[in-house]
């Protein structure tokens, strides 16, 4: 495997770009009903989850970068063949193809049951997740600069859903949020550990970064992303607890598609129809990237076409998801990849650059260089 990437030129992306897919990244099927795991272990504090969780992708994704910047052009699949080895950092390129695979298979399962608890709860699961799997291919056969424009329109054609926010608002009770800070700090931790779920899509960042033109702002961009999204996810969890009521929330599975219901339009009665229908385009550039993530990570360890690979994974992935699960297992499912990306993605991560960074001063001391110059 080589462990610096040339990306062609048609290739490249404006770094600027970065900032929406971070969003579009975090913001999928996690932002529904987001509200309810964390206030049952908050309570009205729960907000305060949401900002501690905000901060913990923030100094994630800056070690992120850090790792990235000491190579010149490369990604987490080079990064661990250089600084592992061949079989152990191909083993952990494995275990994150392995973990690219699982949330494109969290995220389609969320999504598709949603569409059928609340609109068609008749029609037959595979016929979803085949038309759903049939974009994401349209999408991937367009190439990353696709799939990137499609994250862009995902946040700006979104963007009004946040104005719907006004009609939970007028309704808004306050008092729900006092106390302040009467749950303990475990109990405020615990909540922020339930976002895990929520807020995990940024470390796309370690496969995009070679594809990324201006390297010395791709941090900027990134933690703007991050930002945006954490204050999104603040608001509508501050509105939710004062719309709902204690018990109405920790009852309520789907949060934010329930605030849906109150909003009223002369010409459309079932808001939160549109709203759900409209969610696929949110979704979409998360199911693209994971699965471009997985499929460029298998063509690096075993030099295949990502043409091949793509179509055989998403095959794969179909299969998988035929399998039926109720709302109990896809729950479990849920909690199970939540404790996985608990560790792979906000722990791993300062492993690997303390790695890094030894490797460095070990060959700098030794008075020779490591495999790949640092990016200046």
């Amino acid at each position: 495997m080589k462990v610096l990437i040339e990306p062609k030129p048609q290739n490249m992306i404006n770094t600027i770009l970065l900032m929406f897919v971070i969003h579009s990244m975090q913001v999928g099927v996690g932002i529904q009903g987001f509200q309810r795991i964390i206030y049952m272990e908050a309570k009205q504090d729960a907000w305060i989850s949401v900002i501690l969780s905000g901060i913990a992708a923030a100094l994630v994704g800056f070690i992120m970068v850090k790792t990235l910047h000491s190579y010149k052009n490369s990604d987490l699949y080079g990064i661990q063949y250089d600084v592992f080895g061949k079989w152990l950092g191909n083993l952990l390129n494995i275990l994150f193809v392995c973990y690219f695979l699982a949330a494109f298979h969290m995220v389609a399962r969320n999504y598709i049951e949603v569409i059928q608890a609340w609109i068609f709860p008749e029609v037959p699961s595979w016929l979803f997740f085949f038309s759903l799997l049939s974009l994401v291919y349209y999408g991937l056969n367009g190439g990353l600069r696709t799939i990137v424009g499609v994250s862009f329109f995902s946040v700006v054609l979104a963007l009004w859903l946040i104005l719907l926010m006004a009609f939970p608002f007028q309704f808004a009770n306050w008092d729900y949020l006092l106390p302040v800070f009467e749950a303990s700090i475990p109990e405020i931790l615990m909540g922020a550990k339930q976002m895990t779920f929520t807020v995990v899509g940024f470390e796309i960042i370690y496969v995009l970064y070679p594809f990324l033109k201006e390297k010395d702002q791709v941090h900027k961009y990134m933690q703007f992303g991050l930002g945006f999204t954490t204050i999104l996810y603040l608001a509508i969890m501050v509105i939710s607890i004062a719309y709902f009521s204690g018990d109405q929330l920790e009852r309520t599975i789907w949060g934010t598609l329930s605030l849906f219901k109150i909003v009223r339009f002369p010409f459309i009665e079932r808001f939160e129809y549109v709203a759900i229908s409209f969610w696929m385009l949110l979704i979409l550039p998360n199911l693209m990237l994971y699965l471009w993530a997985a499929t460029r990570g298998l063509s690096r360890i075993f030099n295949k076409k990502e043409q091949k690979v793509s179509w055989k994974l998403l095959v794969f992935l179909f299969l998988t998801l035929l399998y039926p699960l109720n709302r109990i297992q896809i729950n479990m499912l849920d909690d199970y990849f939540a404790k996985g990306a608990l560790f792979l993605i906000f722990g791993y991560p300062f492993l690997l650059f303390i790695a890094v960074v030894m490797k460095k001063k070990f060959f700098s001391k030794k008075g020779g260089s490591a495999n790949v110059p640092k990016n200046k």
